[in-house]
């Protein structure tokens, strides 16, 4: 018998999953088709006429074909659902899905239940749904005890927890709670929407589904970025083999260290391969999962502040728009430095002798020569550093960093 196929989806995919398994996205009971989602985005309502304000879709690797199941897993393994592969639109799938094993919830689980169960429990009479993506000011508050008070209606507080900051959302709603007596407070993975119409439609769509009656959105989070200088970053190099970018990243660590302010964390191409990655081959599957690999422990740098470098050939761009995902998901900088030094002059250089074996055919799929280098389009700063001194092209990566606020 086949093996089933695996696949851990992205958070946002995964939060939708959640809500789709508990029955907050009813009447959905799947990710949409390429038609559903074309009537939603023309009309608002799925093809069968229900009035629908987003698409829910998800992304499978094209090798997952319709007539499949595939299991879908999150970050750590766990199994959470098999979803029946229906129909495929490019990267994109259409499917059923069905719940495994329960979700392993983190802080605050005992918060996080289905609308059935709160359904239950709610008081006769009217429900006031409030949705929180922050804390709710006195001002806020008293608008909210008023309204239910006019409304005779019992409070339903619904923080919606998605990433980083969804403990901090809880927290709130708690505390809010406490100035509202009688509410009860139920998180709700629900990810924000860029489009703010959409964002509030969907909100109301899953308070209707936990039993309200009524919806009460809670103004958007004040969001005050701190100080550059404070704030976590990676700075990616990436180029070819010979490039000189490993040496202008090892240059930048040691200059940030003398300066001091800012504890940096330099990750080796080649130390990485032979610790984090040993095992890996040099296919682009494994390729791919070193680079993740380096995006994820220098997305932990700079969640806590850090400011992590790393310098591996990272040939493909959708690798590396990953990589930026991973900071920009934890509340950190990214900064993408090419280091366009042509292969003419790379293969000159050819301190290790790599270029050689691989004209010789003695390595497989080498960068520049037997596999493509997809040459970025959204780099911070390119160098090419032919005729160029080390202590210039640091000096240029220093000068990004000061006129951008990340050091002083």
């Amino acid at each position: 018998m086949e093996a089933m196929s695996e696949w851990t989806p992205d958070a946002r995919e995964l939060a939708d999953l959640e809500l789709l398994l508990s029955g907050a996205f009813a009447p959905l009971t799947g990710f949409l088709s390429s038609a559903d989602v074309d009537e939603v985005v023309a009309h608002g309502r799925l093809a069968d006429g229900t009035s629908w304000p987003d698409p829910i879709t998800i992304a499978l690797p094209e090798s997952i074909r319709p007539g499949e199941q595939v299991t879908l897993k999150d970050p750590e393994g766990a199994s959470v659902a098999v979803m029946t592969v229906r129909e495929r639109d490019g990267h994109h799938a259409a499917g059923p899905v069905e719940a495994l094993d329960a979700p392993a919830y983190g802080p605050f689980a005992r918060l996080r239940r289905t609308p059935e169960d709160v359904r239950k429990e709610l008081p006769d009479g009217e429900t006031l749904a409030v949705t929180m993506r922050g804390p709710l000011d006195s001002a806020t508050l008293d608008d909210i005890t008023a309204t239910a008070e006019e409304l005779e209606a019992g409070i339903l507080l619904l923080p919606l927890v998605f990433g980083e900051s969804g403990p901090a959302v809880v927290r709130a709603a708690l505390k809010a709670s406490a100035a509202l007596p009688g509410s009860s407070v139920v998180a709700v993975p629900l990810a924000p929407r860029e489009d703010p119409e959409i964002d509030l439609e969907l909100r109301e769509h899953v308070a209707r589904n936990y039993g309200a009656t009524e919806h009460y959105a809670g103004p958007a989070p004040v969001v005050i970025p701190g100080p550059p200088h404070r704030r976590g970053l990676v700075v990616f190099f990436t180029g070819l083999s010979g490039s000189g970018k490993s040496t202008i990243a090892r240059g930048l660590r040691d200059a940030l260290l003398e300066r001091g302010g800012r504890t940096v964390t330099y990750l080796d191409g080649d130390v990485v391969r032979r610790l984090l990655s040993a095992g890996l081959t040099f296919s682009r599957e494994d390729r791919d999962h070193n680079i993740r690999r380096i995006g994820f422990v220098a997305a932990e740098v700079a969640r806590h502040g850090g400011l992590a470098i790393c310098a591996p050939i990272a040939p493909y761009a959708e690798t590396r728009d990953e990589v930026r995902a991973m900071a920009e998901e934890v509340g950190a900088d990214f900064l993408l430095v090419h280091i366009s030094t042509p292969l003419e002059e790379c293969e000159r250089r050819d301190r290790k002798g790599l270029y050689a074996k691989a004209r010789a055919g003695l390595i497989p799929e080498f960068t520049g020569v037997s596999d493509p280098y997809e040459e970025p389009e959204d780099a911070e700063l390119t160098l090419d550093t032919t005729g160029m001194t080390v202590d210039r092209a640091v000096s240029a990566v220093l000068n990004l960093l000061t006129s951008g606020g990340w050091i002083r």
